[in-house]
Formats: structure tokens, sequence, C-alpha cells
């Protein structure tokens, strides 16, 4: 049986990723949302509205700073969800998209944001293992979530073909 209380968790099996469907895994540690992060995913993403990097502007403006991107916190969600699930007992493995995202509130820059991950199901498909995880990332002192997504990864487990 798979520790869900040591993280990462690191199941090697289809049965070890069954038996942690419904399981939530962490919270992480906090991630600091700095100025300089959001302008480096700004840089990288060629995203760079005013919201976002324009602090003079931003101050003025209706949420009284910059914030970040919304694909910047879904964007962490594979390094995050590392230090709570690994993959590393399979042959292979690899992020294969998500099926919902929504970003219910802002992430003031200077926040700091963690996540938790649950995984929903782990199905037998062609070539390996899919496994659709929530994951929902929160703000320090919100109530608010500021990412719910589900996350779909494939894994294949040693000795099989992908």
């Amino acid at each position: 049986m798979t520790d869900t209380t040591a993280l990462p968790v690191r199941p090697a099996s289809f049965d070890e990723l069954t038996a942690l469907i419904g399981k939530e895994l962490g919270p992480t540690d906090w991630h600091d949302v700095t100025q300089e992060r959001v302008n480096a995913f700004a840089d990288a993403t060629g995203d760079h509205q005013w919201i976002h990097i324009d602090t003079e502007r931003a101050a003025a403006g209706p949420l009284g700073g910059t914030i970040a991107h919304g694909l910047y916190s879904l964007s962490l969600g594979p390094a995050l969800s590392a230090t709570l699930l690994r993959f590393d007992g399979f042959a292979h493995s690899l992020n294969y998209g998500y099926n919902k995202v929504r970003f219910p509130a802002p992430v003031p820059v200077g926040s700091r944001i963690r996540m938790r991950a649950t995984i929903r199901s782990a199905e037998q498909v062609g070539g390996g293992i899919q496994v659709t995880m929530s994951q929902v990332v929160e703000r320090e002192g919100s109530d608010k979530p500021v990412v719910v997504s589900e996350s779909v990864a494939r894994v294949v487990e040693a000795g099989q073909q992908p």
C-alpha cells in the first residue's frame, strides 16, 4: 500500500493508483508570487497586459495592484503536483492535458499560493493508465481558490509498451 502521509506519494502500479482515489494530497509548500516572476511569465508568453506588469497603473486600477496571470498559476501545476505525487515508479509518464480549468479569484502580486490534489480516477487505456486528478490552488488568507482544475496524466507500468 502506498503511504499517503509521506509526500510525495509514489505509486508504482494500477492497484496503488486506484487505492489513492479520493484521498487528498497536500497541501504543498507555499509559492511566493513576485513581480519578477510575473514579468518573466509575461515575457515568456507575450501577455503584457497592464494589470500584470504595470505596477503604477494597476495600483490605481480595480484590484489595487498587479495580479498574476491565471495561466501563471495554472502553469505551476506540474511542479507543485510533483511535490505531492510522483510517477517515478512507472516506466513512463506524461502530462496529457486538462479537462476543466477555472480561475475563481485573482492572485495579487506579493501573495503566496499552494496546491492540494485528489486523484479522481485511474483507468486502463490503450498503452497505459489514464489518471485524472483535481488540483486546487489556494491563496494564503483567502477563502476562495485561485485555480480549480482537472488534470489528466498518462502513465505506463514497468514492462508495458506505451
